[in-house]
Order: structure tokens, then sequence, then C-alpha cells
């Protein structure tokens, strides 16, 4: 079933492109995102895309509902210490979420179920009301470590999908590698999309 309500976290992880393509596939398809994004995110946004957020969440709201001409009412944004927002309940938990791109840092709390900032608040929420968690962890080697953590999220049945853009389509572009990972993250989310040939095609 097509999710009506997504959170969407940003940590400081490399991979800003990925985030703003997911948020625009989710608004063109009239999910609601609910948009948390910690500061080494905001920082990583700022230096990988034109888009610049800062100030509070409805300062933030209004600039995303401007960058994706969106109706703002889709957009729904919290900052990580804001512990009274609705991804930190079960009670009112988005039917999924994704954390892209997702820190070594963030996957290792969300691991341990730390909860030490909203985020990872929400992701242990979401796991806990068995609901769809999709981590995309971009970094590079792997360390055991990170090994570990994938692992043990994994068999809490978390997706873990690393953007690691397949090439058999013909790409020519940056934005085609992106829209291949994206298209993946749709897939998960159970969200029609053909941003990226199918094999076979």
């Amino acid at each position: 079933m097509t999710p009506t309500t997504i959170t969407l976290a940003m940590t400081g992880a490399s991979g800003a492109e990925y985030t703003l393509r997911l948020f625009d596939c989710c608004l063109q398809n009239n999910i609601k995102v609910q948009f948390i994004t910690s500061q080494p995110g905001q920082i990583v946004l700022g230096m990988e895309t034109e888009l610049k957020l800062s100030g509070s969440p409805q300062k933030m709201q209004q600039k995303l509902a401007e960058y994706f001409d969106a109706d703002p009412a889709l957009i729904s944004v919290y900052s990580k210490d804001q512990w009274t927002a609705p991804p930190a309940s079960g009670s009112s938990v988005a039917d999924a979420m994704v954390v892209c791109p997702c820190s070594m840092g963030s996957l290792a709390s969300i691991a341990v179920g730390s909860s030490e900032n909203l985020i990872h608040r929400a992701a242990d929420v979401t796991i806990k009301e068995r609901r769809t968690l999709i981590l995309v962890p971009r970094e590079t080697p792997f360390s055991s470590i990170h090994l570990e953590n994938m692992l043990k999220l994994s068999r809490l049945g978390v997706v873990i999908l690393p953007p690691n853009p397949g090439f058999y389509h013909g790409a020519s572009s940056v934005a085609e590698l992106v829209d291949f990972i994206v298209a993946r993250i749709l897939d998960q989310l159970g969200i029609d999309n053909d941003l990226s040939p199918r094999w076979g095609e």
C-alpha cells in the first residue's frame, strides 16, 4: 500500500542530492513529508546543493515549499531536539521512515536504540511499531563495526540500502545515477515510479 506520510531524515553524510530527489518524488505523489535534519546534515546540504536551510523549522518549511513548488501543507519540519514532535511517538508514527543519507554515527545510535536526538528516536519508534525503516548508509569502505550494526538492524527488518548505483542502464549523467538509487528507495516504500529503466527494458 502506498504510504500517505513519510518521515525523511538527513544526517551529516554526503549525498544531499538523494535526499532532495526523494523529497521531491514524495511530494509529487502527494505524500506528506515529516522532515528532520541534523546540523551536520544542514551543512552538507549547503555544501552539495544550492539549497541553504537555516532558522526555525517554520522558516525551513517555507523555504522547502518554495524550493519544490509544493503545497506547504505536505511538509512538516522538526528540529532534532524537538522531542514533542509526532515522529517521537508511536501513537502518531508515519507509515515509513527513510534516513537518507545515513551517517555511521546515526546508524550506530539507531542500532543500539540510544535515541540521542529526534532522528534516532523516530527510527526507534518506527522499528518498535514494525513500520518500514530504510537506511541509506553513505560510507566506504565499511568497517566490521559498520557491518555488524547493519546486520543487527537488518535482522530486525530494517532495509539497508547503500547508494550504489548500477550502470547497466547506460546512465549519462549524475542525475540519472541519483534516480537509480531513489527509484530503489521508492520501490521499497511501495511508491510507483519510472525514474530508472528496469532490467530488461
